[in-house]
């Protein structure tokens, strides 16, 4: 890589960071309160009627899914609205000017999305551990998973950011989309549970299977195949990372 590429996208990264470690009390601590409040109520009230699923306590099995909604949410909100707030005041025109790579702006950005990604999933898992014994039965697989899934994310935002023209654009796509299939992608339940048709129908949801990939690196246990959650991911990236490059590359969005 040209150092000068290079300082570009280290310099991008460092701001994307500093942007939500600055209101940590913002970022970072309000995601660590909403998962304390699911593991009290999904965990220690209600999984205490639910029994085992999957061959373990509740509790254990939706803290993976629980740590996953967490980095989905962050990693898409941590760009669409630091790119959208770019675009609202007119200094992403300075980044497309300069002779900086495209893929060096995307990254930059995305890289500030998984940075916040991770740093979110360490604190919910830290703070399940108030509430349960964590297991780890492949830290490769978590971490793989981790990076693949807040990628996808991040970059998600970009695109939605890109194509956003107020703020209430940013909040649509959480609101209607990422919600519902967060919901719906196994975070509080087997797929083994459902109707056969259904697991049909839930295979859709391309959530089901970071959810499942996740959980398999925590508890050993997936209902979809590891192998192919972990090609649908890198599929999706490449073809997100494609889209967003063509969108900057056009301008779309931006130059009027």
């Amino acid at each position: 890589m040209n150092h000068l590429y290079f300082v570009a996208l280290r310099t991008i990264w460092i701001k994307e960071c500093t942007r939500f470690l600055r209101i940590w009390i913002q970022t970072l601590v309000p995601p660590a309160i909403t998962m304390s409040l699911y593991f009290v109520i999904f965990g220690s009230l209600i999984g205490s009627r639910i029994g085992t699923m999957g061959g373990f306590s509740y509790m254990e099995f939706i803290v993976p899914g629980l740590i996953m909604m967490a980095i989905i949410t962050n990693s898409y909100s941590n760009v669409s609205s630091s790119f959208f707030s770019a675009k609202f005041q007119r200094n992403v025109e300075e980044l497309l000017v300069a002779p900086v790579p495209t893929w060096v702006i995307i990254m930059g950005f995305v890289g500030g999305g998984v940075a916040r990604a991770m740093l979110i999933g360490v604190i919910v898992t830290c703070v399940s551990m108030f509430f349960v014994d964590v297991h780890i039965h492949h830290f490769g697989v978590i971490i793989l998973t981790l990076i693949l899934t807040s990628t996808l994310f991040a970059t998600a935002g970009l695109i939605n950011a890109i194509y956003a023209k107020t703020f209430d654009d940013i909040s649509m796509v959480p609101t209607f989309v990422l919600t519902p299939l967060t919901y719906l992608g196994g975070v509080f339940y087997s797929l083994s549970l459902l109707p056969e048709f259904w697991q049909w129908v839930s295979k859709a949801n391309p959530v089901v299977y970071m959810v499942n990939g996740f959980r398999y690196g925590f508890l050993g246990v997936s209902d979809v195949n590891v192998g192919i959650s972990v090609a649908l991911l890198i599929g999706f990236n490449a073809i997100l990372f494609s889209i967003a490059y063509v969108l900057l590359q056009r301008g779309t969005g931006i130059r009027s």
